[in-house]
Formats: structure tokens, C-alpha cells, sequence
């Protein structure tokens, strides 16, 4: 089958869309950036609350599954944090990339 091309699209078409694209970058970047940061909030806070309230319990069983519930609660949070902060931080510096592209005149060979 023969791929079929849209020829219709114009230079101006394809900078708005640049444009866009551009826009779509900083915006998400901004929301994965806030919910980073109010994840690495809910981290510290959670580590707080665990390092006030000890496990009450005096079986060692029990200890031990507490502690291993901790853990992971407090892990499953950073590393949801970690994540949304990376991807943050990708979504930004893609944006700087396509600005300076736009600036410079340069489009991507594939404009996908």
C-alpha cells in the first residue's frame, strides 16, 4: 500500500503548529513539575508522620510487617515524585530545544 501524504499543509501551518507543540512542552512541563513537587511534599510529610508514631506492637512479626509497610508506602511516593520531576524536567528541555530550532529556522527532518 502506498503511504499518502498531506501536501496540503503550508509553511505557516507548520509553524503554528511548532508553535503549539512548543506550548503543549512548557504546559505539561509545568504540571508534571507541580505534581513532582506535590509528591515530594506528601514524602516528607509521610516520613514525618511514620518517624513520630512508632509501631506500637511488641510481636516481632508484626514489626517487621509495619516496617516493611512503611517502607514501601513511603518508596511507592518518592518514587512517583522522582518520575513526574523527570519527566518535568525532559518536557522543559524539549521545549528549549524546539524554541531554539524555531529560532534558528531549523524544522526536524519528521515532524511526527
Amino acid at each position: 500500500m502506498a503511504k499518502s501524504t498531506n501536501t496540503s499543509e503550508t509553511p505557516q501551518t507548520q509553524s503554528v503548529t511548532s508553535v503549539g507543540k512548543i506550548l503543549k512542552c512548557f504546559s505539561g512541563s509545568l504540571l508534571a513539575g507541580s505534581l513532582g513537587v506535590l509528591l515530594f511534599r506528601l514524602t516528607v510529610s509521610i516520613s514525618a508522620i511514620y518517624a513520630h508514631k512508632p509501631i506500637a506492637s511488641t510481636n516481632i512479626t508484626a514489626i517487621n510487617i509495619a516496617s516493611a509497610v512503611r517502607t514501601l508506602v513511603i518508596g511507592m511516593v518518592a518514587l512517583g515524585s522522582g518520575v513526574f520531576s523527570m519527566a518535568a524536567l525532559g518536557l522543559f528541555l524539549l521545549g528549549i530545544q524546539l524554541t531554539v530550532r524555531r529560532l534558528l529556522g531549523q524544522h526536524p527532518a519528521s515532524d511526527a
